[in-house]
């Protein structure tokens, strides 16, 4: 696991016998509580994974082991496309007992291997993004790309939908988070597509810095 995902647990031991006592102090976290609201498909939901490897569950103690007061609430479902993405959003928000401090978008990956319309996947994106700002909550929007075998059309197509809604939107992009996967195949699933525990270790380590840096400008 890499450094920047050492699990910081309370543990206390008790002296015995002459032993000495070891502790491992949790974590110390300042500042008003922020609630991060995670909205995306598998790879947010932590597909094939105990709930504590997901990635927000992994982004939530990376943050606080930064001195953060972050709560990251896990809103991934597997096999999301943007069209179910955008027909579940409000219910999801208004499930909520307070509305989060800032939502994390991660959607479109299955649309892409599915090969649906890269125009549909933009405009659903954009009435989902369109929604978050109606409702006041800031946006990082997760950039996701087209695998090559879909064509150099598809490609362009599928690839400009990300920055142009970041920028629509005022929102920030986060680029491509799964990328480490691509050039490490020991991240990823029997599946050749999820990624395993040390892989979303590797797509925290590539994110954290937006995120928490985009969580102390709250």
């Amino acid at each position: 696991m890499v450094p920047v995902m050492a699990l910081l647990l309370a543990a206390c031991g008790q002296a015995d016998g002459g032993a000495d006592a070891k502790e491992t102090a949790a974590p110390v976290v300042t500042g008003e509580p922020v609630t991060v609201l995670a909205f995306g498909d598998s790879l947010f939901a932590g597909y094939k994974l105990a709930r504590s490897e997901s990635y927000p569950a992994k982004l939530e103690r990376a943050l606080r082991a930064r001195g953060l007061n972050v709560t990251v609430r896990n809103a991934g479902v597997s096999g999301d496309t943007t069209a179910a993405g955008l027909q579940r959003l409000d219910f999801v928000l208004d499930s909520l007992s307070t509305p989060p401090d800032l939502v994390l978008v991660e959607l479109g990956a299955n649309d892409m291997l599915r090969g649906l319309s890269a125009g549909d996947a933009r405009a659903n994106l954009d009435t989902i993004m369109t929604k978050l700002n109606g409702r006041d909550l800031p946006v990082m929007l997760y950039e996701m790309k087209a695998a090559p075998n879909l064509g150099g059309e598809y490609g362009g197509e599928f690839n400009s939908i990300y920055p142009t809604l970041a920028d629509k939107h005022d929102a920030e992009l986060v680029p491509f988070f799964i990328e480490p996967l691509i050039f490490d195949r020991s991240l990823v699933q029997s599946d050749q597509v999820h990624p395993t525990a040390e892989g979303v270790d590797a797509m925290v380590e590539k994110t954290v810095d937006d995120i928490a840096e985009r969580v102390e400008e709250l």
